[in-house]
């Protein structure tokens, strides 16, 4: 039969079930199988054949109907996993019914009184009417369909290679097979990399897809800010109810991890071969991430110390989460699977930058953000992958593409979330004293990126990019401020030795800072000129010497730190400096900021094209909720500080009783600032002028600036290498006060970015699952879809 015959078919079949007012009986297969016997239509007909407003229509006026149409879909899935699909006939049914659930299943979701359908047993509405054995009957119609999921991923010859010897060997009996034995691809806990398959990659693609639309119910409930509500599909899916839950989770991670979009190391190979696989891997990588929501700040999550056993999961530590997922993720332990994993993220994530190297040489692979979202949970649920990225300067080949594209993305609206996410992760990392130690590694590769030309190291590299952020962002990065500069002083105890250009930018940025308007027109501006000093005290008092260029740059712009000694408190001052407020905003500004030519073959970071589709976000915690304060002790231990009181940190400053959402509104408008509801006092001002750490820069000033001006007039100079020979091997040792002990602040997970995270993964699924449009113009609550 032709396919314009079973489109047409199928077409009537759906025509018939939106126009009859009568329901139709779970017995009548002549009509039921109309939707998935004869047809052979691919997802994307599905798609076109059933409209949106005709099954809001069956919904709505024939409601018995549409329970009848997914049941009996969901029944011939069951069926299709306990034959073992043995027909190509079966084949054919299993994948019908799967399309045509995925499109129906986001219609189901947005009604609230249907939410319940699927996880209500069914009546009496077993094969041909008759009761089934009780315990199938009872299970409600969302297990029995997530269990024929998993069952149908482990299917021979439909997901995956037989292992019959030959035909006349018994089919092999679904029930009694061990899947572990049947894993998609070769990396953690399994050896084997089965030969590629076109139709199983296929087949495995439609039912992955079906799976995550099943677990997107929680694209239509708004953010909770308890964020525990849990997806019952995902619950239900990652618990020992699944028997395949352990080959399935490392068959996603082994898919995504082994994937090599180059083609075989041979540059243009993308062009001659077309390159299935990687539906499939992006697939994998957005059940993985949904599967791996889960709330760590609720959960207790397995300890880091566990004696090494022999298998790939660690069976040392105490039971983690009940979500299997998260608890095979926080098992893995080996070495060379924790090796696999990394090269494989580093790998995928440096795809987009090898193309800037030879254009088009490789496929772009598209789906890096699904990729930081789960290097951040990998990271997060298992200690030990983290301390293991952190042991080498392997480290830096995930650095790299992440600033690659905060770089690319920082003047694009539509990429907020992508600028959010990479930071999150920097900031992650630079919890760990190993992160700062591996940025001292000069920085050789020559990714062209909009930037200045320097010479130095990854940590320079780091500076440039977060300056460029900063002074050239667009609006909405504002909140990202105080996490990059955390990030910064968190790395500047370990910094050896700083380039020119990184010293000029950071000194730059406080110039910007502590501009009196920018410092009174909102009530936490001065948090970062605090974290800016925290950065130049920690490099003088522990990394003094090989930072002459730090030095000197903080010797040329001493004017700025006197400026904040003298700061204006007095009532006309802060008027004067707030009338500057009431013209427009200005923009940091960059003059003195001595831009250089930027790199070569470098493209502008261009803002979104216009009527680009973007999620929304929540909002994110501040960095106070953000990160807990530790100290390094003497033997570099953390000692966690925030149960005992500090001094003059930044965030002790009496910052008027303001709860912080109203301040991240407050400072949002400040710019624009018309709203006037700000009003800094004397008493303000006064709190946190006396608490600025400038102790240990004014004495440096007071010792270096007049042995510097003589060597000046000396020398007659006014060349710089002469001033920086003098300064490389001047000393301050007992010159300086007693070194203050270096204050880390760590990410700690809290529920708020649980919640953000939530938010961020499902926009990203909605706006790259395009074709066919599966969420696209259904009635989303989690986000809104807004175009720039």
């Amino acid at each position: 039969m032709g396919s314009a015959d079973s489109k047409l078919n199928f077409r009537k079949a759906v025509i018939q079930l939106t126009t009859k007012t009568q329901p139709v009986e779970a017995t009548d297969d002549a009509f039921w199988d109309q939707f998935w016997a004869d047809t052979a239509t691919s997802v994307q007909d599905v798609f076109a054949l059933v409209p949106a407003a005709e099954i809001r229509a069956v919904r709505e006026e024939s409601p018995s109907n549409l329970a009848t149409l997914c049941y009996k879909a969901v029944e011939k899935l069951v069926q299709g996993a306990e034959s073992g699909c043995h027909s190509e006939k079966e084949r054919q049914i299993v994948l019908n019914c799967s399309r045509l659930l995925t499109r129906v299943l986001p219609y189901i979701f947005e009604d609230p009184d249907w939410r319940g359908f699927f996880w209500s047993t069914v009546p009496g509405a077993g094969r041909g009417g008759q009761a089934e054995d009780d315990d199938e009957s009872a299970r409600p119609l969302a297990e029995s369909l997530l269990l024929a999921v998993a069952d149908l991923l482990f299917c021979p010859d439909f997901t995956v290679q037989s292992h019959r010897r030959s035909t006349v060997d018994s089919a092999e009996d679904i029930h009694s097979l061990d899947s572990c034995e049947y894993i998609w691809e070769a990396g953690v806990g399994f050896a084997h990399s089965p030969q590629p398959n076109y139709i199983h990659d296929m087949n495995r693609m439609e039912l992955l897809k079906l799976l995550l639309t099943c677990f997107s119910e929680a694209m239509y409930l708004p953010p909770a800010p308890d964020s525990s509500s849990i997806n019952p599909w995902v619950q239900f899916f990652c618990s020992t109810e699944n028997r395949h839950a352990l080959p399935l989770f490392t068959s996603l991670l082994n898919t995504v991890c082994a994937y090599d979009p180059v083609g075989y190391g041979i540059p243009y190979n993308h062009l001659l071969f077309s390159d299935y696989r990687e539906p499939l891997v992006e697939e994998a990588a957005q059940v993985l991430i949904v599967t791996l929501d889960h709330d760590s700040a609720t959960s207790a999550s397995p300890t880091v110390d566990g004696t090494t056993t022999g298998t790939a999961m660690d069976d040392a530590d105490p039971p983690g989460p009940e979500n299997l997922f998260v608890n095979y993720l926080s098992r893995i332990h080996r070495e060379e699977d924790f090796q696999f994993i990394l090269k494989g993220i580093a790998r995928l994530l440096s795809n987009p930058l090898l193309q800037t190297y030879l254009p088009n040489s490789t496929k772009k692979i598209q789906f890096h953000q699904e990729l930081l979202v789960l290097f951040w949970k990998l990271c997060d649920f298992n200690k030990k992958f983290l301390f293991f990225v952190l042991k080498s300067s392997d480290v830096l080949d995930i650095l790299v593409p992440i600033l690659y594209f905060l770089n690319d993305a920082r003047a694009d609206q539509s990429r907020v979330g992508l600028m959010h996410i990479g930071v999150f992760i920097l900031l992650l990392l630079s919890g760990e004293r190993n992160f700062g130690v591996r940025l001292n590694k000069p920085y050789s590769v020559r990714v062209p990126m909009d930037i200045p030309v320097f010479t130095g190291t990854h940590a320079d590299l780091l500076i440039v990019v977060f300056h460029k952020i900063i002074t050239s962002g667009h609006q909405r990065l504002q909140p990202l401020f105080d996490c990059l500069l955390t990030i910064v002083v968190n790395v500047s105890p370990y910094l050896k030795s700083l380039s020119m250009v990184a010293a000029n930018k950071l000194l730059h940025l406080l110039e910007a800072f502590s501009t009196t308007w920018f410092l009174f027109s909102a009530a936490q501006n001065h948090h970062l000129v605090f974290f800016l000093l925290e950065v130049f005290n920690n490099i003088i008092q522990y990394q003094f010497d090989g930072n002459s260029n730090l030095v000197y740059a903080i010797i040329r712009k001493r004017s700025v730190f006197h400026q904040l000694a003298n700061l204006p408190t007095d009532p006309p001052a802060i008027h004067k400096a707030l009338q500057r407020r009431r013209r427009p905003p200005e923009p940091l500004s960059r003059a003195g900021s001595q831009e250089g030519a930027s790199m070569e073959g470098s493209r502008p970071a261009a803002p979104a094209e216009p009527g680009t589709l973007k999620a929304s976000l929540v909002a994110t915690p501040g960095i106070d909720k953000l990160t807990e304060k530790s100290q390094v002790s003497e033997d570099g231990t953390l000692r966690s500080l925030d149960s005992a009181p500090q001094q003059s940190s930044a965030e002790d400053s009496p910052a008027t009783e303001e709860p912080s959402q109203a301040w991240r509104e407050q400072r949002r408008l400040s710019s624009a600032s018309a709203s006037g509801q700000w009003n800094p006092t004397s008493e303000w001002v006064l709190s946190w002028k006396s608490k600025l750490p400038l102790q240990t820069i004014m004495r440096l000033l007071q010792v270096l600036v007049p042995q510097v001006e003589k060597i000046c007039i000396d020398k007659g100079l006014t060349d710089e290498s002469e001033i920086l020979r003098f300064l490389q091997h001047g000393t301050l040792v007992g010159l300086l006060p007693v070194p203050h002990p270096i204050l880390i602040r760590k990410y700690q997970a809290n529920s708020g970015t649980a919640m953000w995270f939530r938010t961020y993964m499902w926009g990203v699924i909605y706006l790259r699952n395009v074709d066919p449009p599966v969420w696209y113009d259904t009635d989303v609550k989690l986000f809104e879809i807004q175009r720039v």
